[in-house]
């Protein structure tokens, strides 16, 4: 299962059973009847349950605002500790991979993993006053 899903799966014009609403994401059953616990609406009290596909788009987007970790301008999301991380030593590499972006890579503080971040050449002033940045040149091969 994908950390975020494609609200737009869902189209808004029609109603979904329980089984249909999991079929959409791949998703297993008892997850869109916990969805339905947590205030995720229904038509009506019947069964089987039907879900209106607006309702449903609107559940997911939602879902997946809320599940949003924005970093600051000194963090890197790390995947393994699944949190944002200042990098170890405040140190960071910067390989440009166009002219108007490029990719930071750090070393996770805590599990000693890889960390990756691309950020735009106009934020790597600003991401300088707080981390040491070596700039990479871009290797061709």
């Amino acid at each position: 299962m994908p950390k975020r899903l494609n609200p737009n799966l869902a189209k808004i014009h029609r109603c979904y059973s329980v089984v249909e609403a999991a079929e959409i994401w791949g998703l297993h059953r008892q997850t869109i009847r916990n969805w339905i616990k947590a205030d995720l609406p229904v038509i009506d009290e019947t069964r089987p349950a039907l879900i209106h596909g607006a309702e449903l788009r609107e559940f997911v987007r939602n879902k997946n605002q809320r599940n949003k970790r924005p970093c600051t301008i000194d963090e890197i999301y790390c995947l393994k500790c699944r949190k944002a991380q200042i990098p170890a030593e405040l140190i960071v590499d910067y390989t440009p991979s166009s002219s108007e972006r490029g990719c930071l890579v750090a070393i996770c503080p805590d599990c000693a993993g890889v960390i990756n971040r691309f950020v735009s050449l106009t934020q790597l002033d600003e991401i300088r006053l707080k981390l040491d940045v070596t700039i990479r040149p871009i290797e061709n091969t």
